[in-house]
């Protein structure tokens, strides 16, 4: 490649590259504490709806759904597992970890959670679905829950759609070991 042609595509990476902001979920203090029998927990791929699962935030405005221009700052099915492993993991007090499992021995339960909406809307932040508790050291203590939660939101912009998801993920993780371990 020549001198000139590599300045050029410098340049023209320069131009395409943005002055995005990158949003972060906040993390959420815990102080609630569950009991469960099961020893240790692995937490499948949590499934978002494909306008969740983008890199740039989707807000609701006049009953349709835009992307802004601000950026997750991780991938949000990544994100919204992993704070759903640790949420679980302080509610506990056990062992808790994404798919795939990595530990030696099985865990002895696997959390499967299924989003259908998660989104900002009429003030308030939602995510419904259902999730799925397998007990997988055969005591026959599986369940299937739905779930339709939603917290308060002051304003729709990218960052009170990070501090909702925080939330949202946070009372999930309670409903599911409460109900579901």
């Amino acid at each position: 490649m020549t001198r000139l042609a590599i300045i050029l595509s410098a340049l023209l990476l320069a131009a395409c590259g943005g002055n995005e902001t990158l949003i972060t979920s906040p993390e959420v203090n815990l102080t609630e504490r569950v009991s469960t029998s099961f020893r240790t927990i692995e937490v499948l791929e949590v499934s978002l709806p494909d306008y969740a699962t983008g890199d740039e935030v989707a807000l609701e405005n006049d009953g349709s759904l835009s992307l802004s221009r601000a950026l997750w700052a991780d991938d949000p099915t990544r994100a919204v597992t992993l704070g759903l492993s640790r949420n679980l993991t302080e509610i506990t007090g056990r062992t808790v970890a994404p798919e795939p499992w990595p530990f030696d021995e099985n865990a002895s339960a696997r959390v499967d959670v299924r989003v259908e909406q998660l989104l900002v809307s009429g003030g308030q932040m939602q995510m419904s679905g259902q999730y799925f508790v397998t007990d997988l050291d055969g005591r026959g203590r599986d369940h299937a829950h739905l779930f339709d939660l939603s917290v308060p939101v002051e304003e729709v912009n990218p960052q009170t759609a990070a501090a909702g998801r925080a939330q949202l993920i946070a009372t999930l993780a309670s409903t599911i070991a409460k109900d579901g371990l």
